[in-house]
């Protein structure tokens, strides 16, 4: 069974940075596509950024040039590093594991950006 346990959020003012990280455990880490996706209260849950395992990267546009997807594998780790942060970025982040037709979910981390 694969887990996946989020942890770097907070809050922080306008402007600010933050960086969240994703362990996850079990050997399927290496070969997977790994996500990051946000949801506010009232929407829909968004994908973020992804990256796969060949260490290609997909960002919303939203985020882009603001946020940036990273994985270390020897640590089966992703990470998400997120500057210039708004307002509008304010919502629950959850880390997602693709592998084949497997997926796994991660328990969520608060991130609010506000004065």
């Amino acid at each position: 069974q694969v887990q996946l346990v989020e942890s770097g959020g907070g809050l922080v003012q306008p402007g600010g940075s933050l960086r969240l990280s994703c362990a996850a455990s079990g050997s399927i880490f290496s070969t997977a596509v790994m996500g990051w996706y946000r949801q506010s209260p009232g929407k829909q849950r968004d994908l973020v950024a992804r990256i796969t395992s060949g260490g290609s990267t997909y960002h919303a546009t939203s985020v882009k040039g603001r946020f940036t997807i990273s994985r270390d594998a020897a640590k089966n780790t992703v990470h998400l590093q997120m500057n210039s942060l708004k307002p509008e970025d304010t919502a629950i982040y959850y880390c997602k594991l693709d592998s084949g037709s497997r997926s796994y979910w991660g328990q969520g981390t608060q991130v609010t950006v506000s004065e």
